[in-house]
């Protein structure tokens, strides 16, 4: 048995040791978001944050994930309360097949958590692991700025005017 920690809340998991983690999210834990593209961890659509950082799902085992924070799109939001990333990719209907879309949010949100304010270099250099065959590349482009720009509005609500934390 293996402890994974996904989406705040630790699932024991009967797999072996060598299983790629996207298999036991989608077959053993119905997280299937994380989508199988190429299965040699080049294009980005099993992608998930652990711990904070983006990692392919598809090639990475499972025996070196315990005790790590593992967070899938799934963990961004919800669809009654959608993330800040979730959000901005509807509003810009960044999505043409979709298919793609969980790795490019993943790989937003890790980048909007560790520079709130990104340059179209910093935003690009951050989705080059992605590919997208449909070429929404100026939806996603566009949603990633606006993804940003409410994480700074919700980062700013979080504030007293004297600096006091709210949360």
């Amino acid at each position: 048995m293996i402890t994974l920690s996904v989406n705040g809340r630790d699932h024991q998991v009967d797999a072996d040791p060598a299983t790629p983690l996207l298999y036991v999210l989608r077959d053993d834990l119905e997280m299937n978001a994380a989508k199988f593209g190429c299965g040699l961890g080049q294009c980005g659509s099993c992608m998930v944050l652990v711990d904070g950082a983006p990692v392919v799902s598809c090639v990475t085992p499972i025996v070196v994930l315990e005790g790590r924070a593992i967070r899938t799109v799934e963990g961004l939001g919800t669809v009654d309360d959608p993330g800040p990333v979730q959000r901005a990719f509807m509003e810009e209907q960044a999505a043409q097949c979709g298919y793609c879309i969980p790795g490019f949010m993943i790989s937003a949100q890790a980048l909007l958590e560790r520079t709130p304010s990104p340059s179209d270099a910093e935003i690009r250099d951050a989705l080059k692991p992605n590919l997208c065959r449909c070429g929404t590349h100026m939806r996603i482009m566009k949603a990633v700025r606006r993804a940003a720009g409410f994480m700074q509005t919700a980062d700013a609500g979080a504030t007293t005017s004297n600096g006091e934390d709210r949360r």
